[in-house]
């Protein structure tokens, strides 16, 4: 018995946005001190490092629980139900609705109140809620959904994942290249047989990590506004993950009584290329592995770029709608989900399809 996914859906922003849209920024360290090095050479070693080419922005009369409405409106009609028989609407986001030329957060009422209200759903006992967890948030609120319909607290669960990261980027900030918009959707039901989410895992390291991922002021010292924005530590972000994801997924496949030879896809937050790549490869080596097989890791983030907690079900829906190039998913195949990210949290779940 699991909770199996019936319908997904996406909404990827039509403003695609090049490198070269950063060629005449100004760049700054953390400490105020001006990056004098040629834009273009910055710009291309950002690319080699993070394999980003282009990232998607909202347009200017959306914000997040717009393009989340949107993504949900596609994962209802992929799943063909009736909207009124959701019992839970689990929205995962960091930054709320940041409007175009804002910088800050509008958390009220929350994002899935708003989608829930934009989706026109009358019935009282569909929860709304939302869930700020960082990048890995879209897959804890599939964690949450899979203990409620375990449970028997409910029988159908909308889980989406939405961001607008370009409006909380500082773009006097390298790290500002890797963020986009984006959002994701899932709908799960509980069933009656071995399908769905088999085992997950999560945890949240603060003791020594809790501000890797934090909001500060622009590393331009000149500006005198007083807006935050999304700040983090590059080089620890990278170590703390290529050493803890890795074991979290070989814990879950642990619990699954399955090893890494049952894997057909691996669907990991799209973080950065490189580091993702370095991941994959230290969990092969946990097993004993060298020879990864092709195709395991489906990779997004050169054209979508970071839109967080939208990763993820981004790519679900893509490959499920036959729209990520050499890759499908067939009934039987067992899938990986993994994320990282601001807390620092890390989760990971195994589904069979």
């Amino acid at each position: 018995m699991g909770s199996v996914i019936i319908g997904t859906g996406s909404y990827l922003p039509t403003n695609k946005v090049s490198n070269s849209y950063f060629l005449k920024h100004r760049f700054f360290e953390k400490n105020g001190v001006e990056i004098l090095r040629d834009t273009e050479d910055i710009i291309s070693k950002f690319k080699a490092i993070t394999e980003i080419e282009e990232r998607l922005y909202a347009s200017e009369d959306l914000v997040a629980s717009d393009i989340g409405f949107l993504a949900a409106e596609e994962a209802i009609k992929s799943a063909d139900i009736d909207p009124e028989s959701l019992d839970y609407i689990i929205v995962a986001q960091n930054f709320g609705d940041v409007a175009h030329g804002k910088n800050h957060a509008d958390v009220l009422p929350t994002l899935a109140a708003r989608i829930k209200h934009k989706l026109q759903i009358k019935n009282a006992d569909c929860v709304a809620y939302d869930i700020p967890f960082g990048c890995p948030g879209w897959l804890q609120g599939l964690i949450q959904a899979d203990y409620y319909l375990k449970s028997g607290d409910a029988k159908r669960i909308l889980v989406i994942g939405t961001e607008t990261l370009s409006r909380v980027a500082d773009p006097h900030d390298r790290d500002s290249m890797i963020y986009s918009d984006g959002a994701g959707a899932a709908i799960l039901e509980f069933q009656d047989n071995d399908k769905g989410i088999l085992t997950h895992k999560t945890r949240s390291d603060t003791f020594n990590e809790a501000f890797y991922l934090y909001s500060g002021g622009s590393s331009n010292t000149e500006l005198a506004d007083e807006n935050l924005y999304i700040k983090m530590e590059g080089r620890k972000i990278y170590e703390y993950a290529l050493t803890n994801v890795p074991l979290a997924i070989k814990q879950t496949l642990e619990k699954a009584g399955l090893e890494l030879k049952d894997v057909k896809k691996l669907l990991i937050h799209q973080a950065n290329g490189k580091m993702d790549e370095a991941i994959l490869k230290r969990l092969f080596k946990l097993y004993g592995e060298e020879q990864i097989p092709e195709g395991i890791m489906p990779m997004t983030i050169s054209k979508l770029g970071n839109s967080s907690v939208a990763t993820i079900p981004t790519m679900l829906d893509l490959i499920m709608k036959g729209n990520l190039e050499n890759h499908t998913i067939n009934e039987g195949d067992i899938l990986v989900f993994a994320s990282v990210g601001a807390g620092m949290n890390i989760n990971a779940a195994v589904y069979r399809y």
